[in-house]
């Protein structure tokens, strides 16, 4: 075979595998399925013997080092180690996590419908009596309440918020997540109790926003409350959703055991209640940090706005493209 028969003969081959060693070099492809895996090393091997058959022949060095460096990256792709756990936790965030609350998302709107509906019920019932209020939280708490927001978040001589901010931040992820876990961990008791912690909850919070603006300390509340609040009270949902996974485990465990129902749907309860976790850690560095920032509520209200839709599309959007374990074509 001559020059020219072997390279009209070999360059599809060259190039088709030059196009998947890319797909894997930019991520597109993390994984190879089985047949993938045969179909790579077979199209390396042939790689490899084109680039030994080009330098027997001495058929030019621009040749020998094109296939010399397709052959390089195809080893550097294809030997390379595993991705580590860093990166595994943000490929599970970024694809598995939506995925896996999408394939349970009957149970986060269970959730939703234990604490979203008594907060707002509470929230409208308080505004418009706040002695109301005085029926859930004791005076004392809703004076403490009232002095924290009074006063003009749009005031530019207001003195802003100076504390340690990290200490702070580190109080709100410990009684965030504190609330999600126990939400989640609840669920063992049928899922009675953490029917119970989302109501409580949902009541507490209503009551507090209802209190505070009827007193006229709503500008103020909003403003700081509405940026945190996205992925705080989306991720208490969650997390009682997931209890709610844990009950149903146990009291339909179909034809299983109770204790096989558990290891088989409570993992996937576990890593939604894990997400959720993560979502609370965010939303405690927003409140530490940017919502008692002395900025504009109107820029608090449009970033607070954007981060309610931010959480949703991440939820309901992220992770429907190609699957992970594709093959390449």
């Amino acid at each position: 075979m001559n020059k020219r028969d072997f390279l009209k003969q070999r360059r599809p081959v060259w190039n088709r595998f030059s196009k998947q060693v890319g797909r894997l070099e930019t991520g597109k492809f993390r994984r190879l399925s089985g047949n993938g895996v045969l179909d790579f090393s077979r199209m390396f091997r042939e790689v490899c013997h084109d680039l030994a058959t080009v330098r027997a022949n001495e058929w030019g060095g621009q040749l020998e080092t094109y296939l010399n460096e397709l052959a390089a990256r195809g080893h550097n792709v294809f030997y390379r180690s595993p991705p580590g756990r860093i990166e595994r936790f943000l490929d599970f965030l970024a694809v598995g996590y939506p995925r896996t609350f999408r394939k349970n998302i009957g149970y986060f709107w269970a959730g939703c419908l234990c604490f979203f509906l008594p907060l707002i019920a509470t929230w409208t019932v308080v505004q418009k009596d706040s002695e109301l209020a005085g029926r859930i939280m004791p005076p004392a708490q809703l004076e403490v309440m009232e002095a924290m927001y009074d006063y003009d978040p749009d005031d530019p001589t207001r003195p802003v918020f100076q504390e340690d901010r990290a200490g702070m931040g580190g109080f709100y992820v410990y009684n965030n997540v504190g609330i999600a876990l126990r939400a989640f961990a609840a669920g063992i008791f049928l899922g009675v109790v953490t029917v119970y912690v989302l109501l409580s909850n949902g009541i507490y919070i209503g009551a507090v926003a209802g209190y505070l603006i009827a007193e006229g300390h709503g500008k103020a509340f909003t403003s700081f409350a509405i940026s945190h609040g996205s992925f705080e009270l989306t991720a208490i949902a969650i997390a009682g959703g997931a209890g709610l996974m844990l009950g149903n485990a146990l009291i339909h465990p179909g034809q299983q055991t109770r204790r096989q129902a558990l290891q088989t749907r409570g993992l996937e309860a576990v890593q939604i209640a894990g997400g959720a976790a993560v979502m609370l850690f965010i939303a405690a560095l927003l409140e530490a940090f940017w919502s008692p920032a002395g900025i504009p509520s109107l820029l608090k209200y449009i970033i607070g706005g954007s981060l309610w839709g931010l959480v949703a599309l991440y939820l309901l959007l992220a992770g429907r493209g190609g699957d992970s374990s594709e093959e390449i074509d």
